[in-house]
């Protein structure tokens, strides 16, 4: 039995889902498929919420526009007529409890970390319904297994959860194992889970590929499949470099690494239920489902090449904190980001020095980030500084903790672009190299290092 993920990139217009339903229903049979929320959906959801809070009056216009683009879906991949009318039904009670949250937003004037978690896990839910009465219309057989009904349980943390494996592996094993194998599809929402007290918890942004993983682990699946509308994880960006390569398979820390510093094909966290229960997680792609896609497994993977990959991200930013003796005065680290993480900023990294503290955060929260820190009371810093316009440049390879001379012709090739280096990190990851540069010169960066590691054949 196999562990599918598909991903919301594959669920983005009529044509495309229809590909999609083929698929399963030729692919999919007998297992558990997890589906994120269709293109766009969670963002309506979440930007749904900010609006209600302002005018009620905008409310029926944001749940119209919801029942809309799922309705416009499936009038186009149903093949009975007469199963339309069920799914709308539906879809209609979904968002009259939208609705009732969205007026409560109005009401309360705050939208509370509880509230957003559970408006926001409604895109998974209206994409796994459609998709089941879709395959149904097809006689295929299929049901949809809501996580808070089948025990896929939290740590009740808002926005950022974890899953409590070892028991959302025994509710599993009572409510969905039973259900596996047969000759029907069982689609599964991804993206959240349900706390202990019952309220529903999200795992972030991205955090679908997260849920299919801690399904596989849970069912002891054979395999994890990720369906994705790219080939797999590829030696750069394509749309920077024109030579970019299919790595045809990759250790979980080099997937991870290469998730977390900007190759986006799985959430970064989707190995760690993984690990324990060595689970294999292959990425298939769509356009090309007989195409070899990326292989990753336990261990190292043998490779001729030291780097398997050149990654870059441009949404980050540099806060620097300034403060005399940073490096020998206890307490000023933690400090600095126990405030951020109060204030629910998430740190990428930190680079530090005697003077000064360099943290890596998301574009968007470096302002949020500075001003949550001029609260600190007494201040422990000198100054604040902001670094926007840089973007990281990142080396993956399990050879970085073995291969001599790697940092050195990396940083050579990149001086010989004329590229200044902001910032270096080498060492706390035994499998991945960053640095910061000018989002000017991010292409000439990667390109250079690039044909330094992956010249061409």
């Amino acid at each position: 039995m196999k562990v599918i993920k598909i991903g919301g990139g594959c669920l983005k217009g009529r044509k495309n889902i229809a590909r999609i339903l083929d698929l399963i229903a030729e692919r999919g049979i007998g297992n558990v498929v997890v589906v994120s929320a269709l293109n766009g959906v969670t963002d309506d959801l979440i930007q749904g919420s900010r609006d209600a809070l302002e005018n009620e009056e905008k409310i029926p216009e944001i749940v119209a526009g919801l029942r809309k683009k799922h309705m416009r879906v499936a009038r186009h991949v149903f093949q009975r007529e007469s199963a339309v009318n069920p799914y709308a039904r539906e879809l209609d009670r979904m968002l009259r409890e939208i609705e009732r949250f969205y007026y409560g937003l109005n009401f309360t004037r705050e939208i509370t970390r509880r509230m957003l978690d559970m408006i926001s896990s409604y895109g998974e839910r209206f994409s796994a319904g459609l998709l089941t009465a879709a395959l149904r219309s097809r006689h295929v057989e299929a049901d949809c297994l809501m996580p808070h009904r089948i025990g896929m349980l939290t740590d009740g943390k808002y926005g950022d959860a974890t899953a409590d494996l070892r028991r959302t592996s025994k509710n599993l094993e009572t409510h969905l194992l039973p259900l596996t194998g047969k000759k029907g599809v069982l689609f599964v929402p991804g993206f959240y889970g349900v706390s202990e007290r019952g309220d529903i918890t999200t795992f972030g942004r991205g955090g679908s590929d997260y849920s299919a993983a801690v399904l596989a682990a849970a069912l002891k699946a054979d395999v994890l499949e990720v369906w994705k509308d790219v080939a797999g994880y590829m030696s750069a960006d394509p749309r920077l470099v024109r030579g970019a390569r299919l790595i045809p398979s990759l250790s979980y820390d080099e997937a991870a690494e290469l998730s977390y510093f900007g190759a986006k094909i799985l959430h970064p966290r989707t190995v760690e239920p993984l690990r324990r229960a060595r689970l294999q997680i292959v990425i298939k792609n769509t356009l090309n489902p007989d195409g070899p896609g990326s292989l990753i497994a336990p261990g190292k993977r043998k490779s001729s090449r030291i780097i398997k990959s050149v990654a870059h991200d441009t949404d980050i930013g540099i806060l620097k904190v300034h403060a005399s003796g940073v490096g020998a005065r206890p307490g000023i680290l933690g400090l600095v980001a126990n405030r951020l993480t109060e204030s629910g900023i998430n740190i990428k990294s930190v680079v530090t020095s005697q003077t000064v503290i360099s943290i890596l955060l998301a574009r968007g929260d470096v302002e949020d980030g500075r001003l949550a820190l001029k609260e600190l009371r007494p201040r422990p810093y000198r100054k604040l500084e902001k670094t926007g316009d840089v973007a990281l440049v990142s080396l993956v390879g399990e050879g970085l903790g073995t291969g001599k001379g790697i940092a050195a012709r990396c940083f050579t090739a990149v001086a010989e672009r004329g590229v200044n280096v902001e910032m270096i990190s080498f060492g706390p990851s035994r499998v991945a190299l960053y640095f910061i540069v000018r989002t000017r010169d991010l292409r000439d960066a990667v390109c250079a290092i690039h044909e330094i590691f992956f010249p061409r054949e």
